[in-house]
């Protein structure tokens, strides 16, 4: 190929990338916003299956969305009533404990306990290590607090956006479906809706599923919680339930958070009188729920959603993690079955007609 006016040539180049790195630039900008659109997107399609199945039974699509509306937004007022004052309440005296281990003969005591269980490590070095790490580096922890405090309130800025962003999308699924059908060509488009339709269940079912595995994990952690005499029950039982809506890893990682919560509350690592610390017993409780969750409800719950490998899972949900966090991980799962669902019926028909 013959180039005739280099010098053109060149500057169309390169104004062509310095357009491509502007537009990277704003879509960089734009990261959070796109994130808060996709996950308004996400529930949305999460709550449509349940408007749809209302429709089946001859209500009209509007009653159906505020009768969904209404019982979403009233158990998010029950739990605001009845949860959210217990778990302020037992969060405060969690802090309290905490404050309380770092002050005074009981910090002492806890040394001792951890020096009695580990005779071969010198804890009261590695404590004052971490005391004197603490005092010097007191500016830099002020400073993470102050960010960690500005995240929580940008956290719940976001929220009240996606939850807006969500009854806007619910409300108007069926106008956003039928304009997106109407950018694929009439000869394709039949065929385009109808994996579109299945891809979208998918998505709704799996977002069914999640939250019905952490409500299980939530609840059933209060429970045991408060059988045993655990600390703070409700507080760790919300940590349960928040940690299951990870899939996973999430209910491993708020295991051992409730583990080592527990541990940390305790009186004593290993009660004088005999018997078996409440700490273990938790413990024994979450490796035993978790091969429950594993082999029984997550199968029987999750493979109606989506029918995805299990090797599949993990390496979708590894890199939804790395390249959006916990949204990523959220959605790994319904974009790596739509991707399945794509090769089964599109790729592989072609390949078997070339």
């Amino acid at each position: 190929m013959r180039i005739r006016n280099a010098f053109r040539a060149g500057l169309a180049g390169g104004l062509g990338v310095l357009v491509a790195l502007a537009i990277g630039g704003m879509v960089t900008h734009l990261a959070t916003i796109l994130t808060y659109v996709g996950a308004a997107i996400f529930l949305a399609l999460g709550l449509d299956p349940m408007v749809t199945q209302l429709q089946r039974l001859k209500m009209p699509r509007w009653l159906a969305m505020i009768v969904v509306l209404v019982i979403v937004l009233g158990i998010f007022a029950l739990i605001l009533l009845l949860v959210v004052p217990v778990i302020v309440d037992q969060t405060a005296k969690l802090i309290s404990s905490i404050a309380d281990y770092t002050n005074g003969l009981s910090y002492k005591a806890f040394l001792r306990q951890v020096q009695a269980a580990v005779p071969a490590v010198d804890v009261a070095s590695i404590a004052n290590q971490v005391t004197k790490f603490v005092q010097q580096n007191a500016g830099n922890i002020t400073g993470g607090v102050l960010a960690v405090g500005l995240g929580i309130a940008s956290g719940v800025a976001g929220g009240i956006i996606v939850v807006i962003l969500t009854l806007y999308l619910t409300a108007s699924m069926p106008v956003f479906k039928a304009s997106l059908y109407r950018l694929i060509p009439m000869s394709r488009r039949e065929r385009f809706s109808d994996l579109a339709e299945r891809i979208f269940q998918s998505v709704g079912r799996f977002v069914i599923g999640q939250v019905s595995l952490a409500l299980i994990n939530g609840v059933l952690s209060f429970i045991f919680l408060t059988v045993v005499g655990a600390k703070l029950p409700a507080v760790f039982a919300f940590i349960a339930f928040l940690g299951s809506l990870i899939p996973l890893v999430g209910t491993i990682t708020g295991a051992v958070i409730i583990v080592a919560g527990q541990l940390l509350l305790a009186d004593s690592i290993w009660p004088a009188h005999g018997g078996l610390p409440t700490w273990l017993i938790v413990a024994i409780y979450y490796i035993v729920y978790m091969q429950v969750e594993a082999y029984i409800l997550s199968p029987n719950i999750m493979n109606r959603a989506v029918k995805v490998p299990g090797v599949v899972v993990v390496i979708a949900a590894l890199i939804g993690g790395t390249l959006l966090g916990i949204l990523g991980a959220l959605i790994a799962i319904p974009v790596a079955a739509a991707v399945l669902l794509i090769i089964e019926e599109v790729v592989l028909p072609r390949q078997a007609e070339a």
